[in-house]
């Protein structure tokens, strides 16, 4: 462990004494927004101060095992059990190392949060909108794996199968911590149902991870700026959902962005998970142009998350999928459409925390 980490952790075990005393002060107790705030970090911060402890422990167990050994008049039966000792250290010592860094690495406050997974068929045709419906099935097999809940919000099915564009709505638990890193351009390389001479094609989809936004953090939405439309659903629903105009687009004034809702049969429902998704499509728009303004000053490992990032390509002639960010290529297409996207996503997240570490050492 470098002194710069070293340092840092100090700092973090300072922070937890200081945050003790403010915690204890009537004033903060009296304000509870600013209570919460603070009990949050005291938990953070207090699982990090705890494992430096334990290290700083271990550290003195590994010297006083080493100290043992290096005592020529140590018996045979003494000198195995403090070998014992030195083993266990260093191991619990590995373990520890890596827990501590991962910790000290910067938190995305919306990493616990519920998210609109939007898809749209890009270039391509209907093989397109096939392949969006392809990955439509892959993420919700993931989320059932996970023991996520996942509703349709809104879609608009192609003639031949498939969606031009499909959101669902994602809730469980840190969805958007494991979710995020999928959104960009998918490519597919596949003979499509529609070919008639065996001919590969390409086609390609975007993929969007938005955080469901926090009411008391939403971007505040000016009736003015909106146009609210209803319109009669186009999916399937029964009787009362084809008879009534239940289905609701909310139009962003200023910006063109639009979202709808049709799963519902409440108009109200609709209306309200619509304003939802646009507060999240505007908070993600902000989220991209500040990503691109890092990007610019540095080109990060995992990619801006630009929508015209072609990030992972799936072909299905070799059997692979392949991830262009990390470098990453897995003979386990088959397995992936079925939605086990654990190796994939946990090489995303080892490399986004590689990343942060190394810049976190930079700036130490």
């Amino acid at each position: 462990m470098t002194p710069a980490i070293r340092a840092q952790l100090n700092r973090h075990a300072e922070r937890l004494a200081e945050l003790d005393f403010l915690l204890s002060r009537p004033d903060i107790m009296a304000d509870m927004g600013q209570f919460l705030k603070l009990s949050r970090e005291h938990a953070e911060v207090a699982a990090l101060a705890q494992r430096w402890a334990r290290y700083q422990q271990c550290e003195r167990d590994l010297g006083a095992a080493r100290e043992w050994l290096a005592d020529p008049a140590l018996a045979s039966d003494m000198a195995a059990l403090a070998q014992e000792e030195e083993a266990a250290a260093q191991q619990e010592l590995a373990a520890l190392d890596a827990q501590l860094q991962r910790l000290l690495l910067p938190r995305d406050p919306d990493e616990e949060r519920n998210v609109f997974l939007e898809i749209r068929a890009g270039t391509g045709g209907d093989e397109s909108a096939l392949f969006a419906g392809d990955l439509a099935r892959m993420y919700t097999r993931y989320a059932a794996a996970q023991g996520w809940r996942c509703e349709v919000v809104s879609e608009s099915p192609a003639e031949l199968g498939g969606y031009k564009e499909i959101v669902l709505r994602i809730e469980g638990e840190n969805v958007y911590g494991q979710l995020r890193f999928e959104s960009g351009g998918h490519r597919v390389q596949r003979v499509p149902v529609t070919e008639t001479q065996g001919r590969i094609h390409t086609s390609a989809a975007t993929v969007a991870v938005m955080p469901e936004p926090d009411e008391a953090e939403a971007i505040t939405l000016d009736p003015s700026q909106l146009r609210i439309d209803t319109f009669r659903a186009s999916g399937a629903g029964g009787q009362h959902i084809n008879k009534t105009d239940s289905a609701v687009r909310v139009v962003h004034l200023p910006t063109g962005l639009v979202a709808e809702c049709q799963d519902g049969r409440s108009q109200h429902a609709n209306k309200a998970q619509a304003l939802r998704v646009l507060q999240a499509r505007l908070q993600d728009q902000a989220r991209s142009e500040r990503a691109a303004k890092e990007a610019a000053t540095r080109k990060g490992l995992i990619g801006s998350g630009d929508r015209s990032d072609r990030i992972r390509t799936y072909n299905f002639p070799q059997g692979r999928v392949t991830d262009h960010r990390i470098n990453l290529t897995l003979y386990k297409l088959a397995q992936v459409m079925e939605g086990d996207l654990g190796d994939i996503l946990t090489a995303l997240r080892a490399a986004r925390e590689a990343e942060l570490m190394a810049e976190l050492e930079a700036n130490v």
